[in-house]
């Protein structure tokens, strides 16, 4: 009886914790609903969206020889995925051409690509505020905007910038497209 009472609580003890097992509840599921934001995808999707039609006015202003050098960087260091040293080019970049909205928006792009959505929409809407409000790069601006928001950005404080919706960007994004004036 001795024996049999040693083994007893074992026995429970094994019982319950069965019993237990059976009750705890998993971790939930991430939302099968809610794809994850797949920056890279979203970074192709803002560049497709900025290439240039025969039939459209499309306005490049003139570039600084050095900024135009860490620019080339930058795109081979982001060919390597090396996102953060691309970004200091661009920073770089930055401090020599402060408002060139090439380079805030390639700077928003990788902002994007770093995971920083609230930094990818306020470089867009400086190279917005910066550039032209018509052609390939007006509508890469207003992409980018766009997809930092459905990224998780929340609109930015600043005093300078536009608090603009999903929509109105989208509209803003449209209006960008004007054809060029007739030559003659």
């Amino acid at each position: 009886m001795n024996r049999r009472a040693r083994s007893l609580p074992a026995s429970c003890l094994l019982a319950t914790l069965a019993f237990l097992a059976g009750c705890a509840t998993p971790a939930p599921a991430p939302d099968a609903d809610v794809p994850a934001f797949d920056a890279e995808a979203a970074v192709a999707a803002i560049r497709a969206t900025g290439k240039a039609s025969g039939g459209e006015l499309d306005v490049q202003p003139l570039r600084d020889p050095q900024v135009t050098d860490l620019m080339a960087e930058a795109d081979a260091l982001e060919a390597q995925r090396l996102y953060r040293a691309a970004a200091e080019r661009l920073d770089m970049a930055l401090e020599v051409a402060a408002d060139d909205p090439n380079v805030l928006q390639r700077r928003a792009e990788l902002a994007l690509l770093l995971d920083e959505p609230d930094r990818a929409e306020r470089f867009a809407l400086l190279a917005q505020a910066a550039g032209t409000e018509v052609g390939p790069l007006c509508r890469r601006h207003w992409e980018t905007a766009l997809q930092a928001r459905r990224a998780g950005s929340r609109p930015p404080e600043d005093a300078g910038l536009p608090r603009v919706s999903e929509e109105e960007m989208t509209r803003r994004r449209e209006a960008c497209t004007v054809a060029p004036p007739p030559r003659y």
